[in-house]
């Protein structure tokens, strides 16, 4: 979802009096202030009143799900993959469409105005799941851990990372269905990155200094 306070279309009085032109928002009030993007003119003006559309939310966090709503506004086009801050009674977070759900449809991509309930994933901070290979390469020692992260941030194939008690090095990254702007689904090329809101799993390899032991 868009800001739809950042950029209005409004008459310029120095270059378009007659026809909107889009002005970037510089204060609001009674009179905002704007400024014109053909002409680089600063004035005043009454912003246009927004419609906006009230639509469910469920999100999804940790493997459960809670109900919110929030307000979009009604020309606003979602998207699967987008992102936008909601407003629950708990906190605020950053959370991410991962289906839009229609009459009698899910659909990617879909006028505001259509779309009953919007279904997201939070990924302000997120779980992300790591199958953990032991560092002398026995695989009958491999174990499952949950890392505990901001959704912004970064793993790096062949980079050594540390959190927690665990120090390991970064050997493949599986994605999400929902990540955008990667290549491929699997990550395994040394220097391959993805934001931790994006990754499904993590395969690395145990560089603690204390072996792990199931006795």
């Amino acid at each position: 979802m868009t800001d739809a306070t950042d950029r209005v279309a409004v008459p310029c009085p120095a270059c378009s009096p007659e026809f909107e032109t889009v002005h970037e928002v510089l204060s609001e009030g009674g009179q905002a202030t704007v400024r014109c993007t053909e002409c680089g003119h600063v004035h005043k003006t009454s912003l246009p009143d927004e419609t906006t559309l009230q639509r469910d939310v469920v999100v999804s966090q940790d493997g459960e799900s809670f109900a919110a709503s929030t307000d979009v506004p009604a020309e606003e086009t979602l998207a699967v993959g987008e992102e936008f801050l909601l407003e629950t009674d708990e906190a605020i977070m950053t959370v991410r469409i991962t289906s839009l759900e229609l009459d009698e449809d899910r659909v990617e991509r879909a006028p505001a105005e259509d779309v009953r309930t919007i279904w997201t994933r939070a990924v302000g901070n997120v779980s992300v799941d790591a199958t953990v290979h032991p560092k002398d390469g026995d695989r009958e020692g491999t174990r499952s851990e949950t890392l505990h992260v901001p959704g912004d941030y970064e793993f790096v194939v062949g980079e050594t990372d540390e959190l927690g008690d665990l120090e390991f090095t970064i050997e493949g990254i599986h994605l999400r269905a929902d990540a955008h702007g990667y290549t491929h689904e699997k990550l395994d090329h040394d220097g391959d990155m993805a934001f931790a809101k994006d990754v499904k799993r993590l395969l690395v390899r145990d560089e603690s200094s204390t072996a792990w032991s199931a006795w």
